[in-house]
């Protein structure tokens, strides 16, 4: 069955792939051998980024729960018609299967009719004019403005006049529908950062928190980790969804302290009542304290790496590390209380290869990574996807941040064991990072700018770990567009 999904206009690279990942979750791909994304349509001569989009569920179950799950999508629809006039539109109503309307037709039922418009605004009295033309749709039931148990939408977009960014359509579409469900905008508005009780330089915004959220596919009882914890925005919104959650840090003070016993991460949690973390570490991501023989723990790893670009990456070892003393020091016994271990800087290179190295081996199979990203919109380093052995990528999705930046949300699953060989590879890896950590440093240091801090130099890459998967070795060409996956599927 087709539906009508209706997007809000905007952070327009998430809206398709948060609609599937949430078809995966109430299992519309159960069943089905080799499936993994929808089957979309746009009405005619659409742009990629216009909010209308056509999707084939397998029922109006699933749709109802991925449009209340959703933070995008505005609407969700049963079409009865559509056309470019409301006199096309009235055929077309006229002509959809009675024993599809009769339903919501009848006496006992309570409806209202909204009007809704794309590019353009209309008045009071132009509402109430599209409301009336309306008239020859036999309803018998009685009109309720406040929640009817029927709500029909009419989405009318001008063609011509369009004052949204788009290109002009050659005409103007109107759909008539049966809504299913649609957003809740409230839940953004409810764990906004300005309402946090405890908040750091790089909280997550609480909208994009909860988006990664759903690509992760977060539902009660799964176990969620965040390795870069901060303040806990992304476990935050994963614990509102049930899950359990846990997180670590390599700033002993944002897990330990806080800014006070009344005013740390575990206090976002109780404002909004919610399961409070299974645990807070001291942890760094360079160096892992799973115990050796742990493996797929997690049902999901969400983050937002450290790359340098509000808040710089950190690794331990410090002036011990920058001396070429590889090996961990040791703390002396009077000195261990109050301890705060000394940091060096992480590149994103070295941060990227450690995180997907640690969540091939503790997400459970088909669990979910989902991360961001930076990509320098004028230097082909931005281009590069990470890439591992283990890990599909089933979604990357763009935010501009600047005429300079940008970042993309990763969504990778684990479909393949970790291996023997894949840890060999990756301690090798390792080793490698640790033994020209000096050089890159000094490197950086000598170029002296915030980009040569967060990518590493083009002579520095090691081409051949690129092509055997650490990081996508598309080093030229134009820049992926995280649609044209979907392109193929337009029917």
């Amino acid at each position: 069955m087709w539906y009508l999904c209706y997007f809000l206009h905007r952070l327009l690279d998430y809206r398709l792939p948060e609609v599937e990942s949430l078809a995966k979750l109430f299992g519309c791909f159960d069943g089905e051998d080799g499936a993994h994304h929808l089957q979309w349509k746009q009405p005619p001569h659409h742009h990629l980024d216009s909010p209308f989009y056509f999707v084939s569920l397998p029922s109006e179950e699933i749709a109802r729960s991925i449009a209340h799950r959703s933070l995008l999508v505005k609407g969700m629809f049963e079409i009865w018609g559509e056309g470019t006039s409301y006199e096309e539109l009235q055929t077309a109503i006229q002509s959809y299967p009675e024993e599809r309307k009769l339903p919501f037709l009848g006496e006992e039922s309570t409806f209202k009719i909204v009007v809704d418009t794309f590019g353009k605004v209309l008045n009071s009295q132009e509402q109430s004019e599209r409301i009336e033309s309306f008239k020859f749709i036999p309803f018998k039931g009685r009109v309720q403005l406040k929640n009817p148990q029927h709500k029909f939408w009419a989405i009318e977009t001008d063609g011509v006049a369009l004052n949204n960014g788009l290109p002009p359509l050659a005409s103007k579409i109107i759909f008539f529908g049966r809504e299913l469900g649609g957003a809740n905008r409230s839940l953004v508005t409810k764990y906004e950062l300005s309402r946090r009780k405890y908040l750091g330089p790089t909280a997550m915004d609480a909208e994009v928190a909860h988006l990664m959220v759903n690509q992760a596919l977060v539902q009660p009882g799964k176990l969620v980790y965040d390795p870069f914890v901060g303040t806990g925005s992304i476990l935050v919104a994963a614990a509102h969804h049930g899950a359990l959650t846990m997180g670590a840090d390599i700033d002993i003070r944002v897990v330990r302290d806080g800014r006070g016993p009344d005013c740390n991460v575990w206090s976002n949690f109780k404002q909004y009542n919610l399961c409070a973390p299974v645990g807070l570490i001291r942890a760094d991501n360079n160096s892992p304290p799973w115990r050796s023989g742990l493996n797929e723990l997690f049902d999901a790893i969400i983050c937002d790496p450290p790359y340098g670009v509000r808040a710089g990456g950190r690794k331990s070892g410090g002036r011990k590390l920058l001396k070429g003393v590889i090996n961990p020091y040791i703390i002396p016994d009077d000195k261990r209380k109050g301890h705060i271990p000394s940091t060096a800087p992480y590149t994103l290179e070295e941060c990227i290869h450690d995180l997907l190295d640690v969540a091939a081996r503790l997400l459970v199979m088909n669990g979910r990574l989902v991360f961001f990203f930076p990509a320098a919109r004028n230097d082909y380093l931005g281009l590069c996807y990470p890439k591992h052995p283990c890990f599909t990528l089933v979604a990357a999705s763009e935010q501009i941040l600047s005429t300079k930046w940008s970042r993309c949300l990763l969504t990778m699953e684990k479909t393949a064991k970790y291996t023997e060989e894949v840890a060999s590879s990756a301690r090798q890896k390792h080793t490698e990072f640790k033994e020209n950590h000096c050089r890159l440093l000094k490197e950086a240091k000598e170029r002296g700018n915030l980009h040569s801090l967060v990518f590493p130099s083009v002579d520095s890459i090691d081409l051949n770990a690129y092509s055997n998967g650490l990081l996508h070795n598309e080093l030229h060409g134009e820049k992926p567009d995280s649609r044209a996956k979907y392109r193929g599927k337009y029917v």
